[in-house]
């Protein structure tokens, strides 16, 4: 299920340079650039509540925005950082990228687990180990997953769920070629603190 567009406003930002983004944010907005795709960087800024409120609920550097700028044509963007004030962890500048809907780029997409109940080590008492709530993808712009699918049914206790295990969106691909670990089904604490005392033949 591609991900739908979701719109970000913005407003121009007049003047560059440390000067400017102290003048931004006194002015109770955050500064940010648009870089990429051939075209000059565009200053901008935007309302200090209104990005905190988008940060807040989350993925913002997962998701492709439909930036609108008043006076400017809307651009399709993703936001490639956010720098944070490093004792308050609040957004001091945002930095976005312009991209086409055919253009590849790399995201962390959210990792879903379905079925937990036709699991038989879930039922048994086991528990799901999250290693990777999160997998790094290569997409395409215009198609973005919002999330990616790991199916428990018949999983056991002790089986062992890697990347190569689910099946991924059209077009995606993991950008680390190893077929790494997503999650795993633990023995419960009791059963596996017998299985440690019993006598070894």
């Amino acid at each position: 299920m591609a991900r739908e567009i979701v719109d970000l406003l913005a407003e121009v930002r007049t003047g560059t340079g440390k000067g400017a983004a102290r003048q931004a944010r006194r002015d109770g907005t955050v500064p940010g650039i648009i870089y990429g795709d051939g075209v000059p960087p565009q200053p901008i800024r935007m309302k200090y509540n209104y990005l905190l409120t988008k940060l807040r609920q989350g993925r913002f550097l997962q998701t492709l925005f439909n930036l609108k700028v008043e006076g400017q044509p809307d651009v399709h963007v993703v936001c490639r950082s956010v720098q944070r004030d490093v004792v308050k962890d609040l957004p001091l500048h945002v930095d976005f990228m312009r991209i086409h809907d055919d253009s590849r780029i790399e995201l962390f997409i959210h990792v879903t687990f379905i079925n937990h109940e036709a699991s038989p080590g879930l039922k048994r008492g086991g528990t799901l180990t999250v290693v990777r709530s999160e997998v790094e993808l290569e997409v395409t712009a215009g198609d973005i997953p919002d999330h990616i699918t790991v199916d428990l049914t018949g999983k056991q206790i002790g089986d062992v769920i890697h990347i190569d295990d689910v099946v991924l969106p059209a077009g995606a691909k993991p950008t680390i070629a190893r077929n790494f670990v997503i999650a795993n089904v633990a023995a419960p604490a009791g059963l596996a603190a017998v299985e440690d005392e019993a006598p070894t033949a």
